[in-house]
């Protein structure tokens, strides 16, 4: 058994490869020059693993990668940011999954994915005793795994709150996604769930972010905290509901933004922070992400967060 981490990340681990933002998509037989392009660490899990760490936080990751040159860029590269990479499991006959994300100046990002070794990933993966010792266990990219099973996932949780883990649970909603329950068994045993507001209106059917808090918490939600993107949070303690702006920021790529502020709230859950400075955390280090190329190569270490979040603390309201 490794050393125990204070936080456990699960979920999807990928290479991605990114370029420097170019002026327009080439045309087909065309080529489009970029100033470079880099490899980098990529996918819910090992984005707020990676972004844990920075905050000087011991951190392992639970995962699937293929036996392959990407499998073991993906090991040796969280390995070297702190992260434990004991439970990034080999997964025969897949190749590790990969995105190229595509940047264009003044236009939303493009992705092309191969989901490759996530696909593996299943509930039994989850080494109990690993997880029960962590303060925090976050499962993230929920809903595209297809190998997790809701009720296998659900005990899982369960398995961890009995054991005093604090759990945190975000989701990717796939296009053409139609809700058939899955989160019921999962919801009423997370103690923070992190959608953005795309994702919660999919799940809800609302357009509302106020509604969509509704929604989830009747399916057993209880502290709901609904990214905006630039526009801040809106979230719940399970009684009232809240909002906050986002930070100024100068968006260089958003890739990982939404990753960067659950690693925020999960550093404020370990250092036992109340949730409105959890919320004002996820924000400083979801601020941070977009002024860099990459999903964690601008996220602040923990003193920089903590200097911003002294200097100009969010303002925050009920709703």
């Amino acid at each position: 058994m490794p050393e125990q981490p204070e936080v456990v990340c699960g979920g999807i681990l990928v290479a991605d490869h990114i370029c420097t933002p170019m002026r327009a998509l080439p045309a087909a037989g065309h080529l489009a020059a970029v100033d470079g392009m880099a490899l980098l660490t990529g996918g819910c899990a090992a984005n707020v693993a990676v972004d844990v760490a920075k905050q000087g936080i011991s951190v392992g990751v639970i995962g699937r990668v293929g036996d392959d040159l990407w499998g073991r860029f993906l090991r040796e590269m969280l390995a070297e940011q702190g992260v434990d990479t004991h439970y990034v499991l080999p997964a025969s006959g897949y190749q590790t999954s990969q995105t190229m994300v595509l940047l264009c100046e003044g236009e939303d990002r493009r992705f092309v994915h191969t989901f490759g070794a996530n696909c593996a990933l299943r509930a039994v993966d989850f080494d109990l005793d690993y997880l029960g010792g962590a303060r925090v266990f976050y499962l993230g990219g929920y809903l595209v795994l297809p190998g997790l099973v809701p009720a296998e996932m659900g005990a899982v949780f369960r398995r961890c709150q009995e054991r005093g883990n604090i759990t945190v649970l975000d989701v990717v909603v796939p296009d053409g996604f139609r809700y058939q329950g899955e989160l019921e068994p999962i919801l009423p045993y997370t103690d923070f769930f992190l959608p953005n507001n795309d994702e919660a209106r999919l799940l809800t059917g609302c357009a509302d972010p106020v509604d969509q808090i509704r929604g989830l918490t009747e399916m057993g939600g209880r502290r709901v905290i609904i990214t905006l993107g630039g526009d801040g949070v809106v979230f719940t303690d399970g009684e009232a509901c809240y909002a906050a702006p986002g930070y100024p920021s100068q968006v260089v790529d958003q890739t990982g933004a939404g990753d960067a502020f659950a690693a925020g709230v999960i550093a404020g859950i370990v250092r036992q922070l109340d949730l409105f400075e959890c919320v004002r955390y996820g924000s400083a280090l979801g601020t941070s992400c977009v002024r860099a190329l990459g999903c964690s190569a601008g996220v602040f270490h923990g003193e920089e967060a903590q200097a911003l979040l002294a200097e100009q603390p969010l303002p925050i309201r009920r709703l």
